[in-house]
């Protein structure tokens, strides 16, 4: 196994499941001390105890914090600098899917809550942990954004909005600063099979989802779901320094199914 992240301190939000909890694994087994974020104290948990499976030395700090809330993201990066004393890496992937509906029907309030935990709660994390990595001189962030925001996905407002936003917050930062030697850029998801995804799914038909979803995959190249595993390990590579000069740009993950007509 690569020692790619010996002695790196690696921040992940939205730990707690899916591409996060994947994330978090492949970074463990290579080497990283983990500060994991999520809302839900007992998946954070969870995690952990995957974690300590595949890494049984490795160093884990859980922080129970609202990604959509300044305070508690200020709160989390702060708590990750004082126990490690630098961030190397963060993974800036804390998101919700939200209702589906028309746009004319999506609820203020509901594109709203989707927007402040999608796109807010980037731009925090992204505010507080740049501070520390233009101190500090390096750092490499990874945003999670999806190909419903590099193209249209129907019936979800709120997420196709806020993950357009990722992708220009994106572009817009790494240009700002890679000359204080911080690469920054975003994954674009598309159906990986996750807790997210499998919700997705039941809104569509809670009765038949299985069913739903063999024929979800259908137009995809690959006829399949994506693995959270498949996603953590370019996640990982994309913290490390091997890819540095990666900058200001969003790779798809998604078995080429955004670039078929």
């Amino acid at each position: 196994m690569s020692n790619r992240f010996d002695g790196k301190v690696v921040l992940i939000t939205g730990a707690g499941s899916g591409l996060g909890q994947a994330s978090a694994l492949q970074v463990a087994k290579e080497g990283a001390k983990l500060s994991l974020v999520d809302l839900n104290a007992a998946s954070l948990e969870e995690t952990k105890g995957k974690v300590l499976e595949v890494a049984p030395n490795a160093e884990v700090l859980l922080i129970t914090a609202n990604v959509a809330d300044e305070q508690a993201v200020e709160n989390y990066v702060n708590e990750t600098v004082k126990k490690f004393g630098k961030i190397d890496g963060f993974f800036n992937n804390a998101g919700i899917e939200g209702k589906q509906n028309l746009t004319e029907d999506f609820g203020i309030e509901e594109f709203q809550k989707v927007v402040g935990v999608n796109l807010n709660g980037v731009f925090y994390g992204m505010k507080h942990v740049l501070k520390v990595m233009r101190e500090q001189g390096f750092g490499s962030i990874v945003n999670t954004a999806s190909v419903g925001g590099i193209r249209g996905v129907g019936n979800q407002s709120g997420y196709a909005a806020s993950k357009h936003g990722v992708v220009g917050l994106t572009r817009n930062s790494g240009i700002e600063y890679g000359q204080y030697g911080i690469s920054i850029k975003a994954i674009a998801p598309g159906a990986i099979m996750t807790p997210m995804v499998e919700g997705s799914l039941k809104q569509m038909d809670p009765d038949n989802w299985e069913e739903v979803g063999k024929q979800f995959v259908q137009p995809n190249p690959m006829k399949r779901f994506g693995k959270p595993e498949e996603v953590g390990y370019l996640v990982a590579f994309l913290l490390s320094d091997q890819a540095n000069f990666i900058n200001a740009t969003v790779i798809p993950i998604d078995g080429g199914q955004s670039y078929k007509y």
